[in-house]
């Protein structure tokens, strides 16, 4: 006869039961208590990753030297980089933009400004920084016009800077998560020196064009809708050949565009700067940065991609993270690509790009920095970023002449 799986033998006295009943009670509450705490957890992680956030401030200005025309940052990563990059600021000048460093020592950077400061400006002592370099459209002392794409979310701005020479080819760029328009305002040089019209756009959310009911963003599934009314806006207009650029996350909404829109067939070629390849990879590295647990991280991410949790994660829509994978869906890519992005990058790991290059290097071709960080090539070296994009727009035929290659 086998023996009784009984925990508790019959005919145990009583404070016996009592005891091993008190002890499965503690633990079904300790463990309820903690899987409620996890999920707690996971759904503050989940809402982190797609609920637009305020800018913060990433350092400290130590001093600015008027009459010399510099200013002292406490030292970071970014801070310390040679290149020309920007601060957020507040007082008196909204942006400054900072070239050459001059000294540095293990707290502080001193740099050449760019920006003319006067000694009757005042600038708070918290600030970000940026790679925009240019943080408005007049900067760049091209022709533009302000413009409005019709999207399904109601209309979005964007700014048109059209080739000095008629053409049929235009580039389409598309920003980061956190950003606007003017983080792409850097590319617009070298599309105008090939010819090519651009049209910077914004989508929904972003703090420009509408927001959703629940203002929240999709990774790129459902932004690319927005600008695949970008396209359609540019063909109304007479482009025949479109080149899709897009910036970390607006990568991965360019990539989904290229897959997913209507104009395929249009689509000449894709640029991505420091792209978002595989938001599992991305979102991963971030957590581990900040001390997440994996496994926590885990549930954060599976919980986006449900629908009854849209609730507590905060996300608009279940979040498919599988179809915003690249790495994955590789072979579905069909055009041209070129890939920049830095070992040196932090915040989006160059490990998808590289899996990506790799996977398909018929028609991806791949620039892989070092040192620069996050969207910052163009700040770090961009002699050779802007030779690398010319170059590849060259190659492939992508260049400006009226009804060259449609």
């Amino acid at each position: 006869m086998m023996a009784s799986r009984r925990a508790v033998p019959e005919g145990a006295p009583p404070f016996t039961v009592a005891a091993v009943g008190g002890v499965v009670v503690a633990l079904a509450t300790a463990l309820l208590s903690v899987t409620g705490v996890m999920a707690l957890l996971a759904a503050r992680v989940a809402r982190r990753v797609v609920v637009p956030a305020p800018r913060i401030a990433d350092l400290r200005l130590l001093d600015v030297d008027t009459a010399a025309q510099t200013i002292t940052v406490n030292r970071t990563a970014d801070t310390v980089l040679p290149g020309r990059y920007g601060l957020f600021t507040s007082g008196t000048q909204a942006y400054v933009k900072i070239g050459t460093v001059l000294a540095a020592d293990d707290a502080s950077v001193t740099r050449k400004l760019l920006t003319e400061i006067g000694s009757e400006d005042r600038l708070a002592a918290e600030a970000a920084f940026s790679g925009w370099y240019y943080s408005s459209p007049d900067e760049l002392h091209a022709p533009y016009t302000s413009e409005v794409v019709p999207a399904a979310v109601g209309p979005c701005p964007a700014w048109l800077f059209p080739a000095a020479s008629e053409t049929d080819v235009w580039a389409i760029h598309v920003h980061g998560r956190g950003t606007t328009r003017s983080e792409s305002l850097r590319a617009v040089p070298v599309f105008r020196s090939a010819g090519v019209t651009s049209l910077l756009v914004s989508y929904r959310n972003d703090g420009e064009a509408p927001r959703t009911r629940g203002g929240t963003y999709a990774l790129g599934a459902t932004e690319w809708r927005d600008v695949d009314r970008a396209i359609d806006f540019a063909l109304q207009r007479g482009a025949r050949r479109i080149v899709l650029m897009g910036w970390s996350m607006g990568g991965a909404i360019v990539l989904q565009a290229a897959l997913n829109s209507a104009h395929r067939d249009r689509i000449a070629g894709v640029v991505l700067d420091s792209p978002v390849i595989d938001w599992r990879r991305v979102l991963m590295h971030q957590a581990g940065e900040i001390g997440v647990p994996a496994p926590l991280t885990r549930l954060a991410l599976d919980a986006l991609q449900r629908r009854w949790a849209r609730t507590i994660t905060g996300a608009d829509v279940a979040i498919r993270l599988d179809r915003l994978d690249l790495v994955a869906r590789a072979e579905e890519l069909a055009h041209p690509v070129l890939l920049l992005h830095s070992s040196g990058d932090d915040f989006v790991p160059v490990s998808a790009s590289r899996a990506l290059a790799a996977a398909r290097p018929d028609i991806v071709e791949f620039d892989e920095f070092d040192t620069a960080r996050h969207t910052k090539l163009w700040n770090y070296d961009e002699e050779r970023w802007t030779a690398s994009i010319r170059t590849w727009l060259d190659r492939v035929g992508i260049t400006g002449a009226a009804g060259a290659g449609s």
